[in-house]
């Protein structure tokens, strides 16, 4: 075995092991060269025992040769060979008795072996060969009683260094202790600390609690309250209001222009009082949760032409423009309720802007969830300060200030309306500089509160009377079913491709949902089929789709109405496609026999 390669330095030392003493100075020469090259003194032992053990194993082999050199790559190591030209090499026992101490590279029946001490990364191969050399040259053979006592020194050394050792643990444990009984001290300290907040959490909470409760008994007081009074005013207050309207009607004759006077302020502030009681009761309706719309399509031109002919007298007495634009546009919400919100916003206006013009526009914002439709009234009245745009969504909260003089109010008009724009799934914004005018905007779902399944009151009438849907992901149907059945009077399912085109043209659908990943007849192939049909290609078709966009083949899908991605699919969504791209449904059809 060729115990040193071109890595190495040439072997520096070089002897023959035939005796007993031979051994013996194996064991010093090894013990010697290690200490010349810095090697702690316990490595020494080790090195200079597993040279010693292997030797004493070899002894008696022909030819048997000890060779000292230095590694230089890739780490630095004091390498010593031993060779023999005939024997059985070492025993196992002795093997492994070395390589417990150092490493010993030893592969039968190769007749090498090398045993390897490793230096310190910074040792120079050169210095180092100049180290060993010269310890080797200077080292003596001892006799085997100078090893012997060499052997003592070393075990003592050994015991010694191992003793104090043993005293450095006993004290570094002794101070592990010490710490380990102050870090006790403090984790109990921090627990008892953390127990007591704890008790001061859990005493907080059962506080806010009790607050709650009683802010919530408040609240339900005041709202029974509300609804108590306003339900008591409104009987005697309609009897005023009718009382005086009959004396004005019906003994005009026997009035003198003072009475008839008076018994007109009479019914004016009994209309304005039955204003008012209504509020108040929708009002403690809308906070008591038993205030809720009732989802219909609405025509905005016929209800904004209609609400502009109710206020048009009272543009007339105040002195300033209405101007009301009529878009051509039908959102499904409650008619009655955007109305009162419109009508109170616009004549809160007109009350605040002796000279100019009062505006309400519409407009459209399409969007992800079926859009929005955004009416917006401005007016250039006396403006509202803007440390209290804020106040004035509280209930009776008025604008102090002498431009206010003699401009009447509950201070219900603008909470009134973001209630009811917040019960129809909108919200309600105010932009305001004193003297420049007031900008309210209101912005509302197409597709209605209801729909977004936000709300609490009951489904609306269905889109579509039937609808067809075709995809063969049964866990996917299933869970859109409880969708559709909202949106449709009737849902017939298809689950394979094949089957739409006679499934659409027997049951003549309002509209089509299709899958494009189908096992027999993809949706491309099937939107071709109804394409091509002259008594199909009128059915609406919405694909639902999981395949990103960048995938699919737009030059194939021209014939679908809409494409909608399956993974962010709601209601509002499909509620909106459907009343986009289909004529809505009569209420409480449930079949058609033919639809053409």
């Amino acid at each position: 075995m060729n115990t040193f390669s071109a890595h190495e330095t040439a072997p520096l030392a070089s002897f023959p092991l035939t005796t007993e003493q031979d051994i013996f100075l194996l064991r010093r020469s090894g013990k010697s060269a290690a200490e010349a090259l810095g090697v702690e003194n316990q490595d020494q032992i080790r090195f200079a025992t597993a040279l010693s053990e292997l030797g004493r194993d070899l002894l008696g082999a022909s030819g048997l040769t000890v060779t000292f050199g230095v590694v230089s790559r890739p780490l630095p190591l004091l390498r010593v060979g031993l060779s023999w030209q005939d024997g059985s090499g070492p025993g196992e026992e002795a093997i492994q008795a070395a390589s417990r101490l150092v490493p010993v590279r030893y592969v039968p029946p190769e007749r090498g072996l090398a045993v390897e001490q490793q230096l310190t990364a910074d040792t120079s191969t050169s210095d180092a060969a100049e180290q060993v050399r010269g310890a080797l040259l200077a080292h003596k053979g001892p006799s085997a009683l100078d090893d012997t006592r060499a052997q003592t020194g070393d075990l003592i050394a050994a015991l010694v260094e191992s003793r104090a050792q043993r005293e450095e643990l006993r004290r570094l444990n002794e101070e592990l202790e010490e710490t380990n009984k102050g870090v006790m001290a403090l984790y109990t300290e921090l627990s008892q600390e953390l127990e007591e907040t704890n008790r001061g959490v859990v005493a907080l909470y059962a506080e806010l609690d009790e607050k709650s409760r009683q802010l919530r008994e408040a609240s339900e007081a005041k709202t029974r309250f509300w609804a108590n009074v306003s339900h008591e005013l409104r009987t005697p207050v309609n009897s005023v209001v009718g009382l005086a309207r009959l004396l004005l009607e019906f003994d005009e004759d026997r009035l003198d222009e003072e009475q008839r006077r008076q018994i007109g302020l009479i019914s004016a502030s009994g209309g304005t009082l039955l204003a008012l009681v209504d509020e108040l009761l929708d009002v403690a309706k809308a906070e008591s949760g038993r205030l809720e719309p009732h989802w219909t399509t609405v025509d905005l031109r016929a209800a904004l032409g209609q609400l502009r002919g109710t206020l048009r007298g009272y543009a007339v007495a105040g002195g300033a423009e209405l101007i009301v634009a009529e878009p051509d546009l039908r959102i499904v919400s409650d008619e009655v309720m955007l109305t009162r919100v419109l009508r109170n916003l616009l004549s809160n206006a007109l009350k605040f802007t002796s000279a100019g013009t009062v505006r309400l526009d519409v407009s459209r914002e399409d969007g992800p969830d079926g859009g929005h439709v955004v009416f917006t009234v401005s007016d250039t009245g006396v403006g509202i300060p803007e440390e209290e745009q804020q106040q004035i969504f509280e209930e009776f909260y008025q604008v102090r200030g002498p431009h206010q003089r003699g401009r009447s109010g509950t201070g219900l008009g603008l909470p009134y309306a973001r209630r009811l724009t917040e019960l129809l799934g909108g919200s309600l914004s105010l932009a305001s500089s004193p003297g420049a005018g007031t900008e309210v905007t209101v912005r509302l779902p197409v597709a209605g509160q209801s729909l977004c399944g936000t709300g609490r009151h009951e489904p609306h009438a269905p889109v579509v009377a039937v609808l067809v849907t075709v995809d063969d992901d049964g866990a996917f149907r299933t869970a859109i079913r409880p969708l559709l059945d909202r949106l449709a009077g009737r849902v017939v399912e298809v689950a394979e491709g094949g089957l739409a085109g006679s499934t659409v043209r027997r049951e003549r659908p309002d509209a089509v949902l299709l899958d494009l990943h189908l096992p027999d007849l993809d949706g491309y192939a099937v939107l071709a089929e109804l394409a091509a049909d002259p008594e199909l290609r009128t059915v609406p078709v919405l694909v639902l789709t999981s395949t990103p966009g960048e995938d699919l083949d737009r030059e194939r899908l021209t014939h679908a109405r809409a494409i909608l991605e399956k993974s962010t699919l709601n209601l509002s969504k499909l509620a909106a496609a459907l009343a986009e791209h289909t004529t809505p449904a009569t209420p409480g059809a449930d079949e058609k026999d033919d639809m053409a």
